[in-house]
This record gives structure tokens, sequence and C-alpha cells, in this order.
């Protein structure tokens, strides 16, 4: 039987184009719309002590990628070290919660650029009320601008890995340079205090129960590093590089969330910034504009936006590039393997992703935030099966090896360890109804109902995933026979 066709991606990625696309997809619009929310939840030093503490677990799992990704530089990501752990079944639930956490983060920054225009320009946002969904009020202005946004990147995406990895340079330079800006700011301002994070924690809460609730949130607020992988087979470069671009991209997003979390609570007494803010469209923008004025404003729109930028560009990079994988292994339909015959891109993974996504807005920014909580888990799901899996393959000493790309380094074998423990530690955080994180109802339906649509999925393509056989399946989904 003659072999499968299998599509290869072209090798147009440069080193610091891929920082980029993990350091801004891993920051978002997270930065700069939530720090007023992650007070709330936790006061200003959990917030920093939590972000920080999770980029720094982050990096730990970075290191089982960082081992996968060179012995293994193909697209795919998570569905791919699953695979080569656990088999074909394991692959696919990775996969599956995978793209359902990508599709949601894009859909997510499509709402972030509605509610920036919201708060910058109430008047022209605010026409065409359609319904309201959980107290969130849905215009057609706000749909009509988050579905302008998915279809622009789906077609600079469409346009080529090289044209999205330049521009995510570009926004992410804009972004670290507007965070500078808002930070000299709060500096040379009076209003704003250091005095002002006083109570560090939130009060009635424990220290450990207020950093706790913001760690949860480390794989959604850290999400985006993992983008490294999905674009491995397009570096132009030595595969070797790609755990030094994971840990300074989750350092440089650890330390613009954390920046953005002081300057948000400096402005004035936190507790009374919250009271001020509790009605507010966008708590971190007044806080802004309270010691820098319009100005203040204009440069965190620019930022938050270029920070909208970079998420939708890197998760359209993501999800297509996972979708192309699965489809490359015959668990998606065979559409999902195509390149586009001028860009060879894989458009139909990007296509797709825009038309789940532009669904998204009809809902309100209520119900998608639920839906983000829901998505952590899949991501946390993705980390247990990547540090899993390179677990298995690090040795504690020399002996007996059953595979070639088996490695002696105990030190590498701990951390993987401590990265499997720490994703199964995200998912009791989310999962245990009570852990101080824990989903919300809401949250725990969109689960199940996920997870019921990825069971009927399976059922109806299990035969034709499993008639492949071994070495063939190892050809389309690693480009090797053996490993």
């Amino acid at each position: 039987m003659p072999r499968r066709e299998r599509q290869k991606l072209e090798r147009s990625l440069k080193p610091h184009w891929v920082w980029a696309i993990a350091f801004g997809s891993a920051i978002g619009w997270g930065a700069f719309v939530l720090p007023t929310d992650w007070i709330g939840q936790a006061g200003p030093l959990g917030v920093v002590i939590g972000i920080l503490l999770g980029a720094a677990l982050m990096i730990v799992i970075g290191v089982s990628y960082g081992f996968l990704i060179d012995k293994f530089p193909v697209t795919g990501g998570e569905f791919a070290y699953a695979y080569i752990g656990f088999g074909r079944l394991f692959a696919f639930i990775a996969g599956w919660f995978l793209t359902l956490g990508y599709l949601c983060i894009v859909a997510l920054n499509a709402s972030a650029l509605a509610l920036l225009a919201k708060f910058l320009f109430p008047n022209f946002v605010e026409q065409g009320y359609l319904y309201t969904v959980a107290d969130y009020e849905v215009y057609i202005v706000q749909i009509l601008i988050a579905s302008l946004a998915l279809i622009i990147f789906a077609i600079l995406n469409i346009r080529g890995a090289s044209f999205s990895g330049r521009t995510q340079f570009g926004f992410s330079m804009v972004l670290i340079l507007g965070i500078l800006i808002l930070g000299v700011g709060a500096i040379i301002s009076e209003d704003p205090s250091l005095a002002n994070l006083d109570p560090v924690f939130k009060p009635g809460q424990t220290s450990i129960a207020s950093i706790l609730t913001i760690l949860a949130l480390a794989p959604f607020a850290y999400v985006g590093f993992d983008n490294i992988p999905q674009a491995a087979e397009e570096f132009k470069f030595n595969s070797k590089k790609a755990f030094g671009l994971i840990v300074w991209s989750l350092v440089a997003a650890g330390l613009a969330y954390s920046i953005m979390n002081i300057i948000a609570a400096s402005v004035m007494p936190w507790q009374a910034l919250l009271s001020q803010t509790e009605n507010s469209v966008w708590g971190t923008g007044d806080a802004i504009e309270s010691y820098m004025g319009r100005t203040g404003v204009f440069i965190i729109a620019i930022a938050v936006s270029m920070g909208i930028f970079t998420g939708l560009n890197g998760f359209y990079i993501s999800s297509s590039r996972l979708t192309f994988a699965m489809g490359r292994a015959r668990i998606l339909p065979n559409a999902f393997r195509s390149l586009h015959s001028k860009y060879h891109t894989p458009y139909v993974g990007i296509l797709f992703t825009m038309a789940i996504c532009l669904i998204a807005p009809w809902f309100g920014r209520e119900a998608l935030l639920w839906v983000v909580d829901m998505s952590s888990t899949g991501v946390a799901i993705a980390y247990f099966f990547t540090t899993a899996t390179a677990y298995k393959y690090f040795r504690w000493s020399k002996g007996e090896t059953s595979s070639r790309i088996e490695t002696v380094s105990p030190g590498r074998k701990l951390l993987s360890l401590v990265g499997l423990i720490s994703s199964l530690g995200f998912l009791a955080l989310l999962l245990l109804p009570f852990s101080p994180a824990s989903l919300g109802i809401q949250s725990y339906i969109a689960l199940a109902l996920w997870m019921i649509l990825g069971i009927i999925f399976y059922l109806f393509n299990k035969q034709r995933y499993n008639s492949i056989d071994r070495k063939e399946m190892n050809y389309l989904i690693l480009e090797k026979e053996e490993f």
C-alpha cells in the first residue's frame, strides 16, 4: 500500500519572531484588563506572588517542552507528545481539549477589542441593543467590531507564517514600550504610592488561599508559551533554541503581568479603587486615567490593542497548526491538512477558527468568561501529557534503553516530575469543589458538553484513525517511522 500523503509547512520563522509569538500570546489582553479583577480576588501581593510562582512552574513545565521540541520539531505540540507517550486515544484527548482552549482565547481577544472600544467610545459602541446575557448587554456594534477583528487576522494569517511572525514582533515591542511608559508615569506622578498596596492580601482570606487563587489561573495566564511547539515545524533555526525562547517569553510575561497589577493597585488605596470601579467597563483603564489623564488612557489603549492583536495572531497560528496536525493524522477531516496554493499555510484551520469564533460575540462577554475558566482545564490537561511523556523518556541513570529518544538526565527527569505534579495540581485547583479556585457551575456544564461532543466526534472518526498501522502513523505525526 502506498504511503499516505504528508503535507509539510515551510521553514520561515526566525527566533525573535517565535519569542514574540509566545510572549504576545501569553500577555494578550489579560495584563491590561484583568488587574482589578485579580486584585479583588487576592490582594496586590497575592497577585504578584501567584503570577510569578505560576511563571516559575511554567518554566519547569517548559523543560519538558524544550526536550520534546528538540527531539520532534513537528507541528501539533501536545497532540504529538501525547501520541509519543500514550498512544492515539490520549493524543486525541490532548488535542481536543487544547483546540478548545485556543478557540476560546481567540474569541476572548476579539471580545476584548469590543470592550476597549466600549470604554473609549461608549456612545458609538452602545448602539443597536439586541439583548442581555448574564447581565451583560449585547450591542450589534460590539459584535461587528469583534467580527471584523476576527476576519482581518484570519486574512493576515493566511498570508503566511513569516508575515505573522514579523507583525507579531512589532506588536510586542509596542506593547512593552506602553507598559514601560505607564510604569514611569506612575513613578513620577504624585498620587500613585506603594503604600496604597496595603493590605497586601485580601482581607478575610489567608495569604495561601489568595496566592493559590491566582496560581490556579496560571495555565490560562501563560497559555501562549506552548505556541512555540505548534510552530516548531516552521523554525528557520536549530530547535535546541526552543527552551531558551520558552524561558524568556515566560519571564517577560510574568514581569508584564506583575508591573500592570502593581500600577493599578498603587494609584489609590486598592479597596477604594475596587469600589470606585465596581460598575466600570474597564477598571484598569480608570486606574490609569486617575493619574495620567486621557494621555494615559491613550497609551494603555494602544498597549491593550497590541496585546489583543498579539493574542489573536498567536492563537490563530496555534489553532490552525494543531488542527493541521490532527488532520494530517486523519483524526480530523482531510480538508484540515490542505495548504493554501499560494501562501502554503493551513488555511482551512484558520477559516475554521474564524467561523467558530464569529459565533462567540453574540453570546456576550460574561458567557465567554465561563468558557475561559473551563478552557484552563483543557490547557492543564495538555501540560500533563507533555510532562508525563518527557518523564517517561528521561532516565535517572544509564542502563538498557528501549528507545532512541531516551536521555540520561536525572535533573531534567526530576523537573519533568515536578511539572507533572504541578499540572495535576492545577487540575485539582480547578476541578475540586472545595478549592478556592474551583470552576463555577456554568463552567462545569460547558466542560461536560465539550467532553460529550469529543466522545461523539471520536466514535465517529475512530475507525479511520485506528486503521492506519503504527509506522505510518508515526510518519504522519512525527515524520519518522520509529522513535
